[in-house]
């Protein structure tokens, strides 16, 4: 029987390069591409020489202290990566796992109003897999699409707004809103003190303005926003003794509350009408079927949607 020539090619190349190639694209780094895949740094600097090799092409040039793709290697890896993406997924399915005794490796991204809600929870995840590492990253809107399509984490919780075509994703709380200040200052806050008085607004991005102000300008209103932050975290520190308000997400203000760091503060509802404040879940395609991190979504939606 006549060989087809894509057989042939594929006789010819040693697939196991392939994992090694998509590590070298997503980590720079010849050391941290064979740390992902458990490789010492001689046989991943080897398995690159074998794929510059095979494919006539440097791949990798080092720009200071990480390798930059050639214009070969970015073309490769958009006609590599749905076919890794497929044969991942393939593979996951049959891969039994037991959070008892499995060794992986986990890769989350969240946002920071997530990660408080996750303090509580964090000793019941090792607890229930004792053997496996987790590694939790900073999430935001602006970054966590890169986070899945560079696959730096494999889940991520937060507001998603935009995403890789290969992930997917479920809505995983609608809150509303509050608006937070000291318990000294004067309350219930109504729409005109909201609007004299000073605002601390939570803001990834550094801007200063957000949903609020152009809720207010429909009203003919605005405020003053004079402190920008860059997440919840730090806003229990910042409001006490000031006369600044801080309009907050029922989510994040339960989490600060199950943490005890809401003393000395008030909230009061806001006084304009607020769109709800969306929670996602979103996961690569390529895991959708792994049963370990299906375990892990389903027991991140049963922790997290108690509190």
């Amino acid at each position: 029987m006549q060989r087809r020539p894509d057989e042939v090619g594929l006789r010819q190349f040693d697939l196991n390069l392939l994992p090694v190639f998509a590590a070298l694209m997503r980590e720079r780094s010849v050391t941290r591409a064979g740390e992902s895949l458990f490789l010492s740094q001689p046989a991943t600097s080897s398995a690159l020489a074998r794929l510059r090799a095979f494919f006539h092409d440097e791949l990798f040039v080092r720009n200071g202290r990480v390798l930059e793709p050639t214009p070969r290697a970015e073309a490769l890896m958009e006609q590599l990566a749905p076919a890794l993406t497929g044969v991942a997924g393939a593979v996951a399915g049959a891969i039994p796992f037991d959070p008892a005794t499995d060794t992986r490796t986990f890769r989350l991204g969240m946002s920071a109003d997530i990660g408080m809600a996750m303090i509580p929870v964090l000793p019941q995840l090792r607890r229930a897999a004792p053997q496996c590492q987790f590694i939790i990253r900073t999430a935001n809107y602006r970054n966590i699409p890169h986070l899945l399509d560079s696959r730096e984490v494999n889940t991520a919780i937060g507001l998603v707004i935009d995403l890789p075509a290969a992930s997917k994703q479920r809505v995983l709380r609608r809150d509303g809103w509050r608006v937070l200040r000291d318990a000294a200052s004067p309350g219930p806050v109504d729409l005109d003190s909201y609007c004299e008085r000073p605002h601390l607004l939570v803001t990834p991005r550094g801007d200063l303005t957000g949903f609020a102000d152009e809720a207010l300008a429909r009203l003919g209103r605005r405020r003053h926003v004079v402190m920008g932050i860059p997440d919840f975290a730090l806003m229990p520190r910042t409001l006490p003794g000031s006369d600044m308000l801080c309009l907050i997400p029922e989510g994040a203000l339960s989490a600060m509350a199950a943490l005890g760091m809401l003393e000395g503060l008030a909230h009061d509802p806001p006084p304009f009408p607020c769109p709800e404040a969306l929670t996602h879940m979103a996961w690569r395609t390529a895991v959708d079927q792994d049963p370990s991190e299906i375990w892990l979504r389903g027991k991140l939606v049963e922790w997290l949607l108690r509190r």
